[in-house]
């Protein structure tokens, strides 16, 4: 919206003192010509903004135009800016909101907060994209126009149209009763219910979506939290998991309990190494996951899942057996 935009522009000027039109629309995601007609609007309503010419020249507030938020302390700001620089931009489409958000939160404290909250926020970092291994973090992509319909159904209330595709199935028509939105380590979850039975979609698996006209069977107040955990407790009883005895280098004990969906018991072993009893969500799943630790792990039981991977170890073998 323009009015949005608008304000984004005088907090953008109020921050960096001055600013030329080229990174005026850089951060606003708009053209040069539409910040240009941007500042007359601005001057035609009172706001004090003005051009300097020159090498160094560009768009700027008369200095004193500014409102001030007292009641934030040092501490509130910097969770709120903490908070903001996470990755949470990429979290149900509000990155443009959240941006514009921060802005205001920074141009809103008094002068002697803003600087220094502003800095104490650069030294914390919260989920970057790799970790101390560098490996990638992989945040699931949704259409900002499917996102957008999500959000909107869930926070209307009203019941909603999605095209989904579940796993290993073709993408189907689906009219479900929103409850609400999780995110789970960069994965997001739309919490419903399908006449009247629980169902959890994952969004990264919606190609389009459609806001209906017509209420949501659900009701009015709800306890996500509560709602998560039961939902995660029935998908850790499905009929296609499998519970598989483990032995696994000490070492690797992270990576193993990072590919299972539980935990059943843990113990040492004589010889130094753990054995767990783990669960995961289907036979192919447990067979990539012990794949992943080579030698470092040993599955125990079931005998279906040692001949897999011994079978898979073989054919691996045979591809690179070398020549004498």
């Amino acid at each position: 919206m323009r009015a949005d935009r608008l304000v984004s522009l005088v907090l953008l000027l109020r921050r960096h003192g001055r600013l030329t039109a080229a990174a005026l629309a850089d951060e606003l995601e708009v053209s040069t010509r539409t910040v240009l007609r941007d500042i007359e609007a601005l001057s035609a309503a009172g706001v004090p903004v003005y051009a300097e010419r020159g090498r160094h020249g560009g768009f700027a507030l008369s200095p004193g135009f500014r409102t001030e938020l007292t009641g934030l302390n040092h501490d509130e700001a910097l969770a709120l800016l903490t908070a903001g620089s996470a990755r949470g931009e990429q979290v149900f489409g509000l990155g443009s909101a959240l941006a514009s958000a921060m802005r205001k939160v920074v141009d809103a404290l008094p002068e002697g907060h803003r600087a220094t909250a502003s800095d104490a926020a650069q030294r914390f970092l919260v989920d970057p994209e790799t970790d101390l291994l560098s490996r990638r973090l992989v945040t699931e992509e949704v259409p900002d126009t499917t996102m957008i319909e999500v959000r909107r159904a869930v926070l209307a209330g009203h019941r909603l149209r999605i095209h989904y595709a579940a796993a290993d199935q073709p993408p189907q028509w689906r009219t479900v009763d929103p409850i609400g939105l999780v995110t789970v380590r960069d994965r997001a979850y739309l919490l419903a219910t399908r006449s009247g039975a629980d169902r959890t979609y994952r969004l990264s698996r919606m190609s389009a979506a459609e806001e209906l006209p017509e209420p949501a069977q659900r009701p009015n107040r709800v306890d996500l939290d509560r709602v998560w955990r039961e939902r995660c407790a029935q998908f850790l009883s499905g009929d296609d998991q499998v519970t598989a005895l483990v032995r696994v280098n000490p070492e690797r004990r992270e990576d193993l309990l990072n590919t299972a969906l539980a935990v059943r018991a843990e113990e040492p072993d004589a010889d130094g190494w753990l054995r767990l009893e783990v669960t995961y969500q289907d036979s192919r799943h447990a067979e990539w996951a012990l794949w992943q630790l080579a030698t470092d792990a040993e599955a125990l039981t079931p005998q279906s899942l040692r001949t897999s991977l011994h079978d898979r170890a073989a054919a691996i073998a045979t591809r690179y057996e070398v020549s004498p």
